[in-house]
Formats: C-alpha cells, sequence, structure tokens
C-alpha cells in the first residue's frame, strides 16, 4: 500500500467547493430514469447522457470525481474519445462501482447482502491501469420492525471491509458505503440509533481488517426520518443529529465524508449538507456524493434529444454549483432561486 498517494487521492476527492458525481446507476436503474423522460435505454442513449454530464465544462469545475459504471468506463464518446478521458480533462478523478449488487441473506427475512468479493481483486488492476483511482461498494441496511438483525449489519460490515482492504492493496482508494435506507416509517431518532450500530460495526471491520483510514472516504446517509414517517425532522435538527452521530462514530483520521442524497428532494440534499458545514469546526471534509440528486434535473431537461443538450448542461451545472455551495457552508435558498 502506497498510504501518501491514496491520501492524496482521498483528500482531493474532498476538495472544498467540490464533490462527487454518482453516475454508476446499473444498466436496470438507468432504464428506470430514462423510461421517466420516454428515452430509450440503449448502448448509445446512455453514452449520450453521460457524455453530455462529462463535457459540461463549467459543472465539472464543482465535480472532484466522478463514480463510473463498468459499461461507461469502457465507453468511448461520440468522437471516439475514451469517457474515462473527458473525465481527467475536465480534472475530475475517474472511480468505478466494483460491487455487483445485493442477494437475499440466508435466514434473514426482507434483509440482504452486497455481493462481488470473488476475483474483485483482478477486476480492481484492470480499472487501475485504465486510469481509475477510487471505487465504491455499497452495503444496504433496511429499517422495519424487527431489522436490521445483526446478522445483517455485520455481514455487510465484514463485506465492506474486505473490499476496502483490496482496494487499497490494488492502490485505489474505497469509497467505503453503509447506506442505511430511509424508505421506511422510523421516526429520525431510530435511524440515528441504527445507523450508529453500523457505523460502529464498519470501523471495527475496517480496523481489524488493517484498513488506513487515510486512505479511504465514507459515504453514508445523513440522520433523516423514514420517507413514511408522519414526523418529519426540520433542515437543523437532521444537521446536528447527523453530526453528533459523526463526531461519535467516524475518526478523525477519516479525511472526508462524502454524504448519498437517498431519495432525498434535491434541495433537501444540498440544504442538509449546507447546514452541517455550517456548524464547522469539523476533523473532516464533509462533500456529496449524489446521483439522483445531481442528475435529475439535467434528465428532464435533456430528454434524449441532442437539441436540448446546452440546456441538460445548464441544469446540471445549476445543481452541481448549488452543491459545491453547500460543501462550503455558503448555500442559501435565495442563491438556489436566484441561479435557477
Amino acid at each position: 500500500m502506497n498510504l501518501p498517494d491514496l491520501n492524496k487521492v482521498a483528500v482531493a476527492m474532498v476538495t472544498p467547493g467540490k464533490g462527487i458525481l454518482a453516475a454508476d446507476e446499473s444498466t436496470g436503474t438507468i432504464k428506470k430514469r430514462f423510461d421517466a423522460i420516454n428515452v430509450e435505454s440503449t448502448d448509445e442513449t446512455r453514452r449520450d447522457y453521460r457524455e453530455m454530464l462529462f463535457r459540461s465544462a463549467e459543472a465539472m469545475n464543482y465535480i472532484s470525481g466522478v463514480i463510473l459504471y463498468d459499461e461507461t468506463i469502457w465507453q468511448n464518446a461520440k468522437d471516439g474519445t475514451p469517457l474515462i478521458r473527458l473525465i481527467e480533462q475536465a480534472g475530475s478523478i475517474p472511480g468505478i462501482k466494483v460491487d455487483e449488487g445485493t442477494q437475499p441473506l440466508p435466514f434473514c427475512p426482507g434483509e440482504t447482502v452486497t455481493v462481488g468479493l470473488d476475483r474483485l481483486a483482478d477486476r480492481l488492476t484492470k480499472y487501475y491501469a485504465h486510469g481509475a483511482r477510487f471505487a465504491k461498494w455499497r452495503a444496504v441496511i433496511d429499517i422495519a420492525a424487527d431489522i436490521p438483525s445483526a446478522t445483517a449489519v455485520h455481514v455487510n460490515a465484514h463485506a465492506l471491509a474486505r473490499y476496502a482492504a483490496l482496494c487499497q492493496a490494488a492502490h485505489i482508494v474505497p469509497i467505503v458505503e453503509p447506506e442505511v435506507l430511509m424508505d421506511g416509517d422510523h421516526d429520525i431518532d431510530r435511524c440515528f440509533e441504527v445507523t450508529r450500530h453500523v457505523l460502529d460495526e464498519v470501523f471495527r471491520e475496517l480496523r481489524l481488517q488493517r484498513v488506513a483510514l487515510e486512505g479511504m472516504i465514507l459515504k453514508p446517509n445523513m440522520v433523516v426520518a423514514g420517507k413514511k414517517s408522519p414526523k418529519q425532522a426540520s433542515v437543523d435538527e437532521v444537521a446536528h443529529k447527523t453530526i453528533r452521530l459523526l463526531k461519535e462514530c467516524v475518526p478523525a483520521a477519516v479525511p472526508g465524508i462524502a454524504f448519498l442524497s437517498g431519495g432525498q428532494s434535491d434541495e433537501e440534499a444540498t440544504a442538509h449538507l449546507d447546514a452541517m458545514n455550517r456548524i464547522g469546526q469539523l476533523p473532516w471534509k464533509l462533500t456529496f456524493s449524489y446521483g439522483r440528486a445531481l442528475q435529475a434535473a439535467p434528465q428532464k431537461a435533456w430528454s434524449g434529444k441532442a437539441e436540448n443538450v446546452p440546456a441538460g448542461q445548464r441544469a446540471f451545472t445549476h445543481r452541481a454549483h448549488m452543491n459545491g455551495l453547500a460543501s462550503l457552508g455558503q448555500w442559501t435558498a435565495q442563491l438556489e432561486r436566484k441561479a435557477a
């Protein structure tokens, strides 16, 4: 492991004013996104859409890194330029999603485990040679009446740590993503309790497997109530409870925390990130690693039409700029409306 190099990449990924674009939707997921805007999902339309994002020069000023799907990392733009080179030319760091999705966890009804560790070392070597400098692995933890079980939390934390160790051995910075879903009817305190259990287990496993915390990025959920909860928390409560949790669970050695949006609206995700950064005096950089919260607006503006590329790029630039401001604690609702 070359820890100085890993740390240099990790620090660059959380550069103040910038964040990470999660453009790693699987073929099935992006088909759902395209269905919503009446665009057929083909190799060409997926390439054209992602090329539009990566060629958005102004927007990419706010993007430190891009998480790619396996299809995308090998694709070329329409003019033959590898898409990964477009990202590098924009001054961003290319990354790759390496997990292979989830499978039902035996004897744990309603729970899953993320798979993809088999042959991961070989895949990481090829991704590094092609230019990827960080990777992502997502573990999914659901909240319901009798879950999560200790079993589900443990096996997913163990897999996350194994993945992270394999990444660092391959000179790749791991994004460690334990996502506690916000789909249920639980309140914010239940989210706090479960997320604390998950993060405690994740960092215990990372230490056991000798992962260097200085050479990784954490990608957690924010502490929010479930979408079906009758009691939703204020922006201020989300910010303060999330920061309290992170201070309890995340060692200061971790260079940065890049939040997932997890189904929040575009503006909610931005407002929560901004409020956390306004608290100040934090041991790690806080930024974004958003997928839908960065892409929903440009997808709608583009709608699969070449003549709409400038409109799609303007929408992407707006969302990237707003989240860049939030990573500095400088976003306001007034700026949001003015820029829009």
